[in-house]
């Protein structure tokens, strides 16, 4: 590789450590890519935040990311984040950005029933985007929508070795069980990035006629596009650098380590952006 090139660098952003699970399948399908992981935890979550209050921070945190990592892609790798902000962030950078959208296409194709699930954010939920999404693309199927924070936190926990109980996830779950047409759902979208953390364990409760589906692998295509866009798919090196950045610095950014090791980050940072 000549001496001045350079891996392309991504920037994978999101309110806590969801975003990881589209950084794991962004590293299998581009594994030459050096990637910052960005977590604004000093305002997690963004689920539960008012439209205005989220695009205000989003556009603020994001200026002092992009401007530390000088990034070629973003990705807004939080649904709540950009099911609402993603115009005003294209309009305001001049960076390639990639959001993650709940993926109700996919899922409507791929049902035999036309019952699907959509477990997601309360914010997420209820915005207008998800709803003309369901119109779009399955206006044929029942959906069972269920929006959750408190399944959010306890991704989080798990990253950080604390894993739920079948039961706590039973009862998280229980409301979407208990519609009507419940026993004919074949396909769950995990419509928040943190949710795949945990898909294990809610395969375990839906069963395994259930297909969950998410936006993982579509998001890591869309890198590919835009790295091919830029000229920047064949610098890959095979020793890129991957570092973690958060807003804010704790204990519970220490007890992340262990995990973050596992996607090949030993480089913790802390860029501080105050919760105002």
């Amino acid at each position: 590789m000549p001496v001045d090139a350079r891996p392309p660098r991504l920037l994978v952003f999101d309110s806590g450590v969801g975003g990881l699970s589209i950084m794991a399948d962004i590293q299998r399908l581009l594994p030459g890519c050096s990637v910052s992981y960005a977590s604004d935890n000093a305002a997690f979550p963004y689920g539960t935040k008012s439209e205005a209050i989220l695009i205000a921070r989003v556009d603020r945190v994001l200026h002092q990311l992009i401007q530390h990592s000088r990034p070629d892609v973003v990705v807004v790798a939080c649904n709540s984040a950009s099911t609402l902000a993603l115009p005003h962030i294209r309009a305001h950078f001049r960076e390639p950005i990639v959001g993650v959208v709940p993926a109700i296409k996919p899922a409507a194709q791929r049902s035999h029933t036309k019952v699907i699930g959509l477990l997601a954010t309360p914010g997420t939920v209820a915005r207008p985007y998800t709803r003309d999404l369901i119109q779009q693309f399955a206006p044929d199927c029942t959906v069972i929508s269920l929006g959750s924070s408190e399944l959010v936190r306890l991704a989080e926990a798990h990253l950080r070795g604390q894993t739920p109980s079948p039961e706590q996830l039973q009862d998280l779950l229980s409301p979407m069980m208990a519609h009507p047409r419940a026993s004919e759902m074949d396909t769950l979208v995990l419509a928040c990035t943190h949710f795949p953390l945990l898909k294990r364990e809610l395969q375990a409760v839906v069963g395994p006629d259930v297909a969950l589906i998410d936006s993982g692998e579509a998001i890591a295509r869309r890198v590919a596009y835009w790295l091919a866009e830029l000229g920047l798919e064949g610098s890959a090196c095979t020793s890129p650098s991957h570092q973690a950045l958060f807003t804010a610095d704790g204990p519970e950014v220490e007890r992340l380590e262990p995990a973050l090791r596992e996607f090949g980050i030993t480089d913790v940072q802390v860029i501080a952006v105050s919760n105002d």
